[in-house]
């Protein structure tokens, strides 16, 4: 019988506090605790769905996971190692295997440099990946990727619709080759054409590529086309986790059953029976 195989990434009791200040000394008299005591496993390959109401501190655990807010405290290990103390210098180096895609595309990308530019600038931090006599081709073969003409590559941002936009951000994120990339509302920007396209871009690269994924959305109808388990945030603690299947079909918690009511219906008189 094989092993279970380890856990990419893990979160074992994850706190995030933000610091309140009084108005006049700016003295720390309290703190409001945004995400408290989460935790899950993401294993290579597969995608864990999070999702809440706005507030919930969906975001907030995105942003620790990658390194850009610090933990009040708990554990999080990508490939074994506690990157939560970690120093910038150790981030940078765990940022090439974990990559996070924003959900405004056009505030993530730097509107001075061209697509070309915006794809290579990994390759600066991370000497190696790509030699520089192939990033010409390299960023061709990713644009391609993600379905993007490679003659656009002298172009800026401003020049892109918000789905090609969003494009270039998955062809900035797989440039560096990682293991995990956080989706934080990548697709709620955009129309729901666009929407479709972008989701079947991102699964048919976990099919070809191996990535694993944490996807963050409120869209339900996403997190359940998308996602292999779904974990329910209210108010910074997770209420309930499971597989999407039983989770969308059998809710067990109050919270997660009145975040599916809130789920409009498209055709309500069918389901009344008129």
């Amino acid at each position: 019988m094989p092993e279970p195989t380890a856990p990419l990434l893990s979160v074992k009791h994850l706190k995030v506090a933000y610091p309140v200040r009084s108005s006049i000394l700016l003295r720390r008299i309290g703190e409001n605790v945004a995400v408290s005591d989460v935790h899950f496993d993401i294993n290579p390959g597969e995608t864990v769905g999070l999702v809440g109401e706005s507030g919930s501190g969906k975001s907030t655990v995105a942003r620790t996971v990658i390194g850009l807010i610090r933990p009040d405290g708990g554990s999080i290990e990508f490939e074994g190692r506690d990157i939560a103390g970690s120093t910038p210098r150790q981030l940078r180096n765990v940022r090439r295997d974990m990559q996070m895609i924003f959900q405004d595309p056009y505030a993530s990308l730097n509107p001075r440099l061209t697509v070309r530019d915006l794809i290579a600038e990994g390759w600066l931090v991370h000497r190696g990946v790509v030699p520089r006599n192939r990033w010409t081709a390299e960023v061709q073969e990713l644009m391609e990727r993600v379905g993007l003409n490679p003659d656009y590559a002298s172009r800026y941002p401003h020049q892109f619709s918000g789905g090609q936009r969003q494009r270039i951000s998955i062809a900035r994120a797989l440039a560096l080759r990682p293991k995990l990339i956080i989706c934080d509302e990548a697709v709620s920007a955009l129309d729901v054409s666009v929407q479709a396209q972008v989701l079947n871009l991102l699964d048919d690269l976990q099919r070809d590529v191996g990535l694993a994924y944490l996807f963050i959305s409120h869209d339900l109808s996403v997190i359940e086309h998308l996602c292999d388990r779904v974990l329910v945030l209210n108010k910074g603690v997770v209420v309930e986790q499971g597989s999407a299947r039983e989770l969308f079909e059998h809710p067990k918690d109050e919270y997660t059953k009145a975040l599916f009511r809130a789920v409009p219906v498209v055709r309500p008189w069918l389901d009344s029976g008129s």
